[in-house]
């Protein structure tokens, strides 16, 4: 008959089913960091007070009252309290036509999921904003994070903007003809 050699088992010291576990975690949770730094960030949008009605889509125009602010709460840019250049024609606020090009791509990310009367916290990472090449002459620094606090005044369709526009530029340049010493139609009829 064959014997077995037997190879005699050691008991497990106190603790170490604790350390072994604890050290399973810390592995796990190193790893879901890791993974969690791979992911690329994107522009995140929080609503302070929701607006009604549709969504701006492409080709709308969004007039927004903004602060643009750094990570560390300094305010790069502002526009709150400027009027509309002439009441009535447009809404007050900034335009911002939803197009490429006429925003960073974060900022257009973020004009696209809001509604008319809305307030909303776009946090805009570098990569979304302007990267590592800040416009010049800027208080931003290279590959900052931006925050814009926004109001939504309104939204038109790019069309209706660019009649009222053509509209307005008419009436400046009718006004610009009609200025002092103009002749024309403007001064009185003749007498006979």
């Amino acid at each position: 008959m064959t014997e077995i050699t037997r190879v005699p088992l050691k008991p497990v010291a106190k603790g170490s089913l604790t350390k072994l576990w604890l050290g399973v975690i810390v592995a796990a949770l190193i790893g879901v960091g890791v993974a969690w730094a791979a992911v690329p960030q994107t522009t995140s949008v929080r609503t302070v007070e929701a607006g009604s009605g549709p969504v701006a889509s492409d080709g709308d125009v969004v007039f927004v009252e903004y602060t643009g602010k750094l990570a560390d709460g300094t305010v790069f840019d502002q526009n709150e309290g400027q009027a509309a250049p002439v009441q009535g024609v447009f809404p007050d606020g900034v335009p911002f036509p939803i197009e490429e090009g006429a925003a960073i791509p974060g900022f257009l990310k973020g004009l696209r999921q809001v509604q008319k009367g809305g307030e909303y916290v776009f946090e805009i990472p570098a990569d979304e904003a302007y990267g590592s090449e800040p416009p010049a002459g800027s208080t931003i620094p290279a590959d900052a994070d931006l925050t814009f606090e926004i109001r939504v005044v309104d939204f038109m369709s790019r069309q209706d903007f660019e009649r009222r526009l053509q509209a307005l530029q008419q009436v400046m340049q009718a006004q610009q003809g009609a200025g002092p010493g103009a002749e024309g139609a403007a001064g009185p009829a003749p007498q006979n």
